[in-house]
């Protein structure tokens, strides 16, 4: 499981005196443990490697955003900051396809689905996020989705 490869690098790092590698990771499950909270009053995901994927996928946008706001201000040591904590996140997540793979993914779907057009965009986006969700970024997907259906 993801939560065990966590706690075992957070070990790693404080016995190696990897101050910023800590401090990332003690941020990873400290997110990890808010969306836990969230999730005893709705429904928790069946996979529990599903929902600290979406926390971690969550933390990596946040901190892009981060980065083009900090490279945007002239600020690059903050930036540096930014992607030296996605670098770690990062360690954590699935393996992500690449576009070929993305684009077969989006073909089999379409095939699958009978889609023409874009009318079909919701129902192929809905399918390709259950199958894919963990090793795909959506947003980069939905780009993917629309031109595979223009």
């Amino acid at each position: 499981m993801i939560r065990d490869d966590i706690k075992a690098a957070l070990v790693t790092a404080m016995k190696g005196g990897e101050k910023e590698t800590t401090g990332t990771i003690r941020l990873i499950q400290s997110a990890i443990k808010n969306r836990d909270i969230e999730a005893r009053t709705g429904s928790a995901p069946a996979d529990d490697d599903a929902l600290v994927v979406e926390v971690l996928q969550k933390m990596v946008k946040q901190r892009r955003e981060s980065i083009e706001m900090y490279e945007k201000g002239n600020r690059p040591e903050l930036a540096a900051a930014e992607a030296a904590e996605v670098a770690v996140i990062e360690r954590f997540l699935p393996r992500q396809m690449d576009a070929a793979e993305t684009a077969a993914a989006i073909e089999a779907i379409k095939v699958e689905l009978g889609a023409s057009g874009m009318k079909d965009m919701g129902r192929v986006m809905a399918e390709l996020k259950a199958r894919h969700a963990a090793n795909l970024d959506m947003s980069k997907a939905s780009a993917a989705v629309k031109a595979a259906l223009a």
